[in-house]
């Protein structure tokens, strides 16, 4: 598409300059080919057409730092779903799946992180700033989620 593009106005540039009234005709010219490289570029697309869509995650709430209370609803219903985290405390918060498959980078009070994959076998996270705060994710099934190993654990 690209090359179409600069095809197109290289043709235009030399049919401008063959012309007796080139300095009118580069005048328009080079809008018109602003122009076309500018939607060429648009195509309609943001440019990441795999990129995740918050508006049908699932939110489990960040409440506070309360252990297992922290996040609402613990455990989430979500295997095998997206997810977004939404921080409703007054501190920065940054969610991380226990095995490190997933970091949602730091959530500032009010925000709400980019949509996540959660695993359809289910999982444990925590808040990496907090690491007392721990939350899980039931498999897609149905089951509880697996069994939390490692320093992040405790009792739900």
């Amino acid at each position: 598409m690209i090359v179409g593009v600069i095809s197109l106005v290289f043709v235009l540039r030399l049919r401008a300059l063959k012309r007796e009234d080139s300095m009118h005709h580069r005048v328009l010219t080079f809008p018109a080919a602003v122009l076309a490289i500018a939607m060429s570029a648009c195509g309609g697309s943001d440019g990441s057409p795999n990129t995740p869509s918050s508006s049908n995650a699932m939110t489990v709430t960040i409440t506070a730092q309360n252990g297992a209370q922290s996040f609402a609803p613990n455990p989430a219903s979500a295997g095998g779903q997206m997810v977004v985290f939404k921080n409703n405390d007054k501190i920065v918060h940054r969610v991380a799946l226990n095995d490190g498959a997933v970091d949602t980078g730091d959530i500032a009070p009010g925000a709400t992180s980019r949509a996540v994959q959660m695993p359809g076998n289910g999982t444990n996270y925590h808040c990496t700033i907090h690491p007392d705060m721990i939350g899980s994710v039931n498999a897609a099934s149905g089951a509880a989620p697996p069994p939390c190993e490692g320093v992040y654990c405790g009792v739900y």
